[in-house]
């Protein structure tokens, strides 16, 4: 499509892939359907009474205007027409039909994989986002998150430490950076060589329905998703779920069965909706980017324990296999204590679960 044309759809927000070829079959191209546009034409496109307000006000922009701002902002367009549009996302049922982007597309060219989570992250969850994403920038990977506050800030955070590159695709606008305390980042990312994605407009607003929207196309860059933390109504699992549903690989990091933050990656475990991620080693493996364990484990004496009771089992363990329950009267923590301590030891590569029960590696 030309690119005013482009640009004027874009400005208006609600131009789905539906409605899109929707308006190709009736009218031959979006050039024009424009000049048709009215409410009843965006009615007859299933648009909800608040949408067709929005793009009917939204339909008085003046496209230059639109084009120099973007242009102050270093805000680029590609569309579904455009040989530039990702590939990952072309064959998905609801590709955005408009992808505005500040940074360097080609890094979706490189194998990407998502990683999502709670915005409510704890300790542990840190912890395990810094162990795999570390291990996945190692092996070249593009990080694919949602910018939020929590585990996302935290993987663009560490992606960049580690020299690596990532991807963070907006609910929002390119020009309205949510949540706000984020634009530093989000300029951190761009000057690292990432890259900033949405497909709405540079000025609109998050809205409830834009963040499923956003998750969709994580999932769909993606070969992969790796779910680090996350509740049971984590929009995590809708990210989960889509890439499910687009056939790419899902990844669960497990938690401590008391942490309200984890109940939803251990739902999902249980289900048989993702595979249990025990290691960044296995998650590199299903993806083929390695053959087998390649890295050196840790040794336990250089290893840092981040509480008491991880340094308590630490102690506890030997080269003999021993059970949780050994474990729990030795040491005579909690058993939630225990199992966190232990998931935590075994992310930090210094404990494994054997066939008889738990070892020192």
């Amino acid at each position: 499509m030309d690119f005013p044309t482009a640009l004027r759809f874009f400005s208006l927000g609600i131009l789905t892939k539906r409605r899109y070829d929707a308006l190709v079959l009736r009218f031959g191209d979006l050039a024009s359907a424009w000049d048709r546009l009215d409410e009843e034409l965006l009615i007859e496109l299933r648009c909800r009474p608040d949408t067709v307000e929005s793009a009917m006000k939204r339909k008085e922009i003046h496209i230059e205007q639109l084009q120099e701002n973007m242009q102050k902002m270093g805000i680029k367009l590609v569309t579904i027409e455009d040989g530039a549009y990702p590939a990952m996302l072309q064959n998905i049922p609801d590709p955005p039909v408009f992808l505005s982007y500040r940074g360097d597309l080609a890094v979706l060219g490189g194998l990407c994989i998502g990683v999502v989570g709670t915005r409510a992250m704890t300790a542990y969850g840190r912890r395990a986002t810094e162990h795999f994403v570390s291990a996945c920038v190692d092996r070249r990977l593009v990080t694919v998150s949602g910018l939020a506050l929590g585990v996302d800030s935290l993987v663009a955070r560490q992606t960049i430490a580690s020299g690596g590159k990532t991807v963070a695709v907006l609910g929002s606008g390119l020009g309205e950076i949510f949540p706000l305390t984020n634009t530093k980042l989000a300029e951190e990312i761009v000057a690292g060589g990432g890259l900033l994605l949405s497909e709405l407009p540079p000025d609109m607003l998050p809205t409830r329905y834009t963040f499923p929207g956003r998750n969709r196309i994580i999932a769909a860059l993606s070969k992969g998703t790796l779910v680090i933390e996350a509740g049971e109504k984590s929009g995590a699992l809708i990210t989960a779920e889509l890439a499910l549903d687009y056939g790419r690989e899902v990844f669960v990091v497990p938690g401590p069965v008391f942490s309200e933050a984890s109940a939803g990656c251990n739902a999902l475990i249980a289900s048989g909706g993702g595979k249990l991620a025990a290691s960044p080693e296995e998650v590199l493996r299903d993806l083929g980017v390695i053959a087998g364990i390649t890295r050196t484990p840790l040794r336990s004496d250089s290893y840092l324990c981040g509480s008491p009771a991880e340094q308590a089992i630490l102690n506890i363990l030997s080269g003999l296999p021993q059970s949780s329950s050994d474990l729990i009267e030795k040491s005579g923590l909690p058993p939630g204590d225990v199992t966190s301590a232990l998931t935590a030891l075994e992310l930090g590569g210094v404990a494994g679960n054997t066939m008889e029960g738990w070892v020192q590696k």
